[in-house]
């Protein structure tokens, strides 16, 4: 317990910085494992894992600032939630939602384990590349009244995550012969410069603060009262963020798009999403957690990670001795379990472990942004220069925060750039395999009809609504 406790207390300091990820994480606490024994070692690697998700919140909330891939949704509402004055409300509701989300995605990756095999080899490349395009489809959810704008921007963000390596093909493309675009552009330096820049651009021009009232409004009673009101909306994101999760490579920056489409797209009411809606908050959040139990399932049974997190973990494995494979549902079945328990008893501890300072933390929202603004900038550039350590990041990132900013005073949604973006390398891929070895055949799979229908669904549902809300007004 002493060492699940360290690695939540890590997990969170994780979480709360911007830009770091759990695999930022995950190989600051494997050098520790060695000589351990499992089921110590995996406590504290399982603490850290369970808890990012939750801590990440704060950064996305408070300062409209990704904590992490996994909370880059949350700061479509959440923050204006923040701005409303309603920081803890939005804060307590995702720490209860993700509580949730996370106890369900361990137990349902304890009841899927014996039968997830058959499941997981039946997606071929075909069907993961369906997968993409369905993440692809939610950019007419997200674009409100413009949704053919935001599919501009999606396809803004295939461009951008096409730069450098081919995932398929030794070929390098729009590098012009800088050595720092070989490697393309990072996740964690276009998040912060398509979000955290703009917004602290506006309060600077407009010397504001996050909250616009005098006042905080709401508080953890009403965030946790929301989450039981909309119970159903948290068991059905995080259901689908243990099954995206199960898709490796899939899941992890991309669930919470999903999961906050579908929050949209099943709201008898969408008016208020995007302007600070407690929905658009619970729908990521439970979701994101939930993930975890799901990336697990590849990674435990074949020795696939679903993540960058759980790619480190299964070196930390091999440090114990564990051989990820069928022996962890027989020889190392008690670690199995281990892995499972801890992942749910964490996310207990973590939510508590961020609730009791909620309130005092959410009163940054009412610290002038003249005050906040030294210490975000250092945390900013600190948060994009640890992606490679290269000084091109710091360049990218104030040229990314420009484009963010221009597309903000111009109305151009910015969420579908980021989701074109992680959806890029993905989906070439999966093209370049399925057309490789099916040919034109691969249309005709039954999966890829199915998924090719609801993708269809989803993006047709998105330019209608948009065009229902132009016509009432709504912006």
């Amino acid at each position: 317990m002493g060492l699940l406790f360290a690695g939540i207390g890590i997990g969170l300091l994780v979480g709360i910085l911007p830009g770091l990820s759990g695999t930022v994480g995950m190989s600051l606490v494997l050098p520790f494992v060695f000589g351990m024994d499992p089921g110590d070692a995996l406590a504290l690697l399982m603490g850290m894992v369970a808890v990012i998700h939750t801590a990440d919140t704060f950064p996305s909330v408070l300062l409209g600032v990704p904590g992490s891939s996994g909370s880059q949704a949350t700061i479509v509402d959440g923050y204006p939630m923040a701005r409303n004055g309603e920081a803890s409300r939005a804060l307590a509701a995702a720490f209860f939602s993700s509580m949730v989300g996370g106890i369900l995605g361990a137990l349902v990756l304890f009841l899927i384990l014996p039968v997830a095999r058959p499941l997981v080899l039946a997606l071929g490349s075909p069907e993961l590349f369906m997968l993409t395009l369905l993440g692809l489809a939610t950019v007419g959810v997200l674009s409100g009244t413009r949704p053919i704008l935001g599919i501009l921007a999606g396809l803004l963000g295939l461009l951008i995550g096409a730069v450098g390596a081919a995932p398929a093909v030794p070929h390098y493309r729009y590098t012009f012969d800088s050595l720092y675009l070989f490697d393309g552009v990072s996740l964690p330096v276009l998040a912060l410069g398509l979000f955290a820049l703009p917004e602290l651009l506006d309060l600077l021009i407009g010397k504001q603060r996050i909250a616009r009232g005098a006042v905080l409004v709401g508080g953890w009673l009403q965030g946790f009262r929301d989450v039981i009101q909309h119970r159903w909306l948290v068991a059905r994101c995080s259901i689908l963020g243990v099954v995206i999760g199960l898709v490796p490579g899939l899941g992890g920056s991309v669930v919470d798009w999903i999961s906050y489409g579908h929050a949209v797209q099943s709201a008898p009411d969408r008016e208020r999403f995007g302007k600070g809606d407690v929905r658009g908050v619970i729908g990521p959040e439970s979701s994101n957690n939930a993930k975890e139990g799901g990336t697990l399932v590849p990674t435990l049974l074949f020795g696939i990670p679903g993540s960058g997190t759980t790619a480190v973990l299964l070196g930390g494995l091999g440090i114990l001795g564990l051989q990820a494979g069928p022996a962890m549902l027989t020889t190392h079945l008690d670690a199995t379990l281990v892995i499972i328990w801890t992942l749910a008893i964490a996310n207990v501890f973590g939510t508590m472990a961020c609730l009791l300072p909620s309130r005092l933390i959410a009163r940054i929202s009412l610290v002038p942004a003249v005050r906040l603004a030294p210490f975000l900038i250092v945390v900013m550039l600190a948060g994009a220069y640890q992606s490679t350590r290269h000084w091109g990041d710091l360049f990218a990132f104030f040229a990314i925060g420009l484009l963010g900013w221009v597309m903000k005073q111009t109305g151009w949604p910015r969420p579908p750039l980021l989701i074109g973006f992680v959806l890029a390398a993905a989906s070439e891929r999966y093209l370049w395999i399925s057309w490789s070895r099916y040919g034109w055949s691969w249309l005709l799979h039954p999966g890829v009809v199915v998924l090719g229908v609801l993708t269809l669904i989803f993006l047709v549902g998105g330019i209608r609504m948009g065009g229902r809300l132009g016509k009432t007004g709504d912006v």
